[in-house]
């Protein structure tokens, strides 16, 4: 590492970069294009975020590879594939309610026929109120997917949603009425369990 700078140090500025506004990318290639350290600087960020250090330490030896790909100058390209990769995505840990809402608009996504590898975030870090509403307004088109499976995990997943204060809850009702008739047109309801 340049500039005689430690490990520790590099997750203090890093959380500082953080606290100024400085998105993981930005974050990453300042500090790679400094040091030359990039193990050191992604381990920095992912500490700095919030990851734990062998889940950090694992991301960066899986990611070690891309580094040899790169050159000196090129850090921003670096970060932006580290990114792509989800090595800087911090995991929400849920309650048990929670991980159930994840569970079903898993099983949804699934019987969906596929949804887009950027969604793969929005699981890790809990987002279940943007997926729902994403994935309510769902068509099935080509015989892919199983819609009744679908449907079923979405009113599930709706009526948990539901039953939560929210910014969202306008939306997240909505979604599940629309669920809800999605459902009933496919022969399935609730499978909700008291």
């Amino acid at each position: 590492m340049k500039h005689g700078e430690g490990g520790d140090a590099l997750v203090l500025e890093a959380r500082e970069m953080l606290a100024a506004g400085q998105g993981e990318e930005e974050v990453f290639a300042e500090l790679a294009a400094r040091t030359g350290d990039w193990d050191a600087c992604a381990l920095a960020l992912c500490l700095a975020l919030g990851v734990s250090r062998p889940d950090a330490e694992a991301r960066i030896h899986e990611a070690r590879p891309l580094f040899d790909e790169f050159e000196a100058g090129e850090e921003d390209i670096v970060a932006m594939l580290l990114a792509c990769g989800h090595v800087f995505v911090v995991d929400q840990v849920l309650d048990g309610r929670g991980e159930r809402i994840r569970n079903l608009l898993w099983t949804a996504a699934c019987a969906r026929g596929g949804f887009p590898g950027g969604m793969i975030p929005w699981f890790r870090t809990g987002e279940l109120t943007k997926i729902f509403l994403l994935f309510a307004q769902t068509r099935f088109r080509d015989g892919r997917g199983s819609p009744p499976e679908f449907w079923a995990a979405m009113v599930t997943a709706g009526e948990l949603l539901a039953t939560e204060d929210s910014p969202d809850q306008a939306e997240v009702t909505a979604g599940l009425e629309h669920c809800l008739a999605q459902a009933t047109a496919v022969g399935t309801g609730s499978q909700m369990l008291p």
